[in-house]
């Protein structure tokens, strides 16, 4: 633990470290799904720190700003690891531009979310497959539909255990531990982007705006999820009857 945290942030910071850690020791194949954005990062450095290391998994979709795509080499770089990239079946894109067209996404909620099912949840499935559990940087205080976001719970969409060890931190949390530990983050938030997504999908918010705001700005608010995070207010820290991973 660095010394330049103050003793409720060292506090939060070891409670996340002791929360990681049994995780790792629950779940040795668990891993942490990445966007690079600022929690994601902030995960990754928690996880550098314990025994066992966990693995990390991004989803490049295709439309990344190049940022954020940048940021893989940084952090195989800072931690001297390989970030598993993942990408959309390249004729599953094909097959939605000829039908739709490139930013179909925008004329309705529809075409946006079958977009992201191909350029994201397909992939997710994909990488998901055969393990037991995965960690994501959601917070509560991201976005109503993330409000009564648990820090475990059992995923039905892709029938494994998911972990939210961010859930209950707040954005001054984050960014005071990513300040005093010195971890590296992507440089789109110091332009206005609290969430970090595709391109043409995300904009800089503006002051007073919710975080998730710049995300399918176009759409009414209720909708602000890709299909990624399916039951974010499920909250189950025990498995189900049948707890049979999904193929």
């Amino acid at each position: 633990m660095a010394t330049t945290l103050t003793t409720p942030l060292a506090q939060r910071w070891n409670a996340l470290l002791t929360l990681l850690q049994g995780i790792a020791e629950e779940h040795p194949d668990a891993l942490l799904a990445s966007s690079m954005g600022v929690e994601d990062t902030l995960l990754i450095h928690a996880l550098m720190q314990l025994p066992r290391r966990l693995g990390v998994f991004m989803l490049d979709t295709g439309r990344l700003h190049k940022e954020t795509l940048a940021m893989v080499g940084t952090i195989e770089q800072r931690y001297g690891i390989t970030v598993q990239v993942l990408h959309p079946e390249p004729e599953a894109v094909r097959h939605y531009v000829q039908t739709h067209g490139l930013n179909a996404f925008y004329e309705s909620v529809e075409l946006r979310k079958l977009c992201c099912d191909i350029r994201k949840v397909q992939p997710l499935r994909r990488v998901l497959a055969g393990h037991s559990a995965w960690i994501t940087g959601q917070r509560r205080e991201q976005s109503a539909t993330r409000a009564e976001l648990p820090e475990a719970q059992w995923d039905e969409a892709f029938g494994l255990h998911k972990y939210n060890p961010l859930a209950s931190w707040h954005t001054d949390e984050v960014w005071a531990v990513v300040r005093a530990l010195g971890i590296p983050y992507n440089p789109l938030h110091d332009r206005g982007y609290a969430s970090i997504g595709c391109e043409c999908c995300t904009r800089a918010i503006r002051p007073g705006e919710d975080i998730r705001a710049g995300r399918w700005w176009w759409e009414q608010r209720n909708n602000a999820e890709c299909g990624l995070h399916t039951t974010v207010n499920t909250a189950s820290h025990l498995e189900p009857s049948d707890p049979t991973p999904a193929a």
